[in-house]
């Protein structure tokens, strides 16, 4: 077993008495005989990091990136050395690591950063020394050591790669939930837990609305071939193992239904229709941070056609200003925006192989009164736009068709 990296979420360390209860489980998992020892990686207590960031705002509408890191790492550094303390006091030798201490170098984008390396000679030598180490998760270093964060759900990604780092044969991510389910439990009553999902399939799923698990915690559980267990801190079941488990045929293609109502779309008017106005339209969004998602281009008529994207809500401000100069480079009649939509999408594996999904899904919207505005599929997923009322309706439509409550 080795060394075991365990990461707690906000939930889990919410309160002082769910501290305890985290020092518990892992003084449980010290006395397995194969256990080396263990690292933690913890999250900010509860929703210790909204606040900072409405803390934020309230001090002015456009925080600088750098200062924002610095407020935010704070969250994490109240919850390790708080864990620590709960351990020490149960008799287990504890201690408390920022990012930087744990040796978590990063890019030096902030609030966006990636981690370029670890230097993991001061946490093997703690824990081989018989301590816990517990290490702020969301967090790391530049070259400069200036602290940066790692997005938001960060902490999945500190775990997942202090297990690559330390040598473990697997991460175990400890959460609210039972596991990775077919659809949100609090929006389908009775969405159901999986016992395993692919790393693809997961990857997917998180990156179109499963909040369980960061993407980039499973890129890098995937790049490893690293198993990631999705378990609950409050119970005792056996979770949800992220691994590179194949098709199996005759298996539910289908295997959950993700959705995101933090969605914009923008539609670029009367674009000319000629080479290079694409690159034109994208190449300053990217350069601003600015990430496409959905891409839709009509036919075009006496030259000139219209080119609808969506992108996340929040960067829609700095998509505004950058569409007013876009649209008089590439000579566009002008452009529409709105956020009063959201995606809904099917997530499993060889979808496209399999006739009747696309028309299978499209009637269940139908059946349900739900108009599609935009779609898109790939080997592994179905997504569709629709208006951000009907989102609920459309996961529940999708959820029955596929009849998922009964995997």
């Amino acid at each position: 077993m080795g060394i075991i990296v365990q990461k707690y979420g906000g939930t889990s360390v919410a309160t002082p008495a769910r501290l305890r209860r985290v020092a518990g489980r892992i003084a449980q998992t010290l006395e397995d005989p194969e256990c080396v020892g263990v690292a933690v990686v913890v999250s900010a207590m509860g929703h210790s990091t909204d606040r900072l960031i409405d803390l934020a705002h309230r001090i002015t509408p456009a925080p600088d990136s750098r200062e924002m890191d610095m407020l935010l790492s704070t969250g994490e550094m109240v919850t390790a050395p708080l864990l620590a303390m709960a351990l020490q006091a149960r008799g287990v030798p504890a201690i408390s690591l920022t990012g930087l201490q744990a040796g978590i170098r990063t890019t030096g984008r902030h609030r966006h950063a990636r981690i370029s390396e670890i230097r993991p000679e001061r946490l093997v030598d703690t824990i081989y020394s018989g301590r816990v180490v517990i290490v702020t998760g969301f967090q790391g270093a530049t070259a400069e050591l200036d602290i940066s964060t790692l997005g938001r759900g960060g902490s999945d990604t500190t775990a997942v790669a202090l297990a690559v780092a330390l040598g473990g044969d697997h991460c175990e991510i400890y959460t609210d939930v039972a596991g990775v389910f077919t659809a949100d439990p609090r929006v389908v009553p009775d969405a159901r837990p999986l016992a395993g999902i692919s790393y693809d399939e997961m990857l997917e799923m998180a990156s179109v609305g499963a909040v369980v698990m960061h993407p980039r915690a499973v890129e890098i559980g995937a790049a490893y071939s690293l198993p990631i267990w999705v378990r609950s801190t409050f119970g005792s079941g056996p979770g949800t193992i992220i691994n590179g488990e194949a098709n199996v045929e005759g298996r539910q293609p289908v295997r959950g239904i993700a959705h995101r109502t933090d969605v914009a779309k923008v539609t670029l008017v009367g674009v000319p229709d000629r080479p290079g106005v694409a690159s034109a339209v994208f190449g300053p969004l990217a350069d601003h941070g600015v990430n496409i998602d959905i891409v839709v281009q009509n036919v075009s008529h006496d030259g000139f056609t219209d080119l609808s994207f969506t992108i996340a809500e929040a960067d829609l401000g700095m998509a505004r200003l950058v569409l007013e100069q876009v649209a008089t480079d590439v000579g566009a009649a002008g452009y529409q925006a709105t956020a009063d939509i959201g995606k809904v999408t099917a997530v499993g594996t060889g979808l496209l192989n399999i006739p009747g999904m696309f028309a299978t899904a499209c009637r269940a919207l139908a059946d349900a009164g739900i108009n599609i505005q935009m779609m898109s599929t790939s080997e592994i997923r179905i997504t569709f736009v629709v208006d951000r009322g009907r989102v609920i309706d459309a996961v529940r439509a999708l959820h029955r068709i596929f009849a998922l409550e009964k995997l």
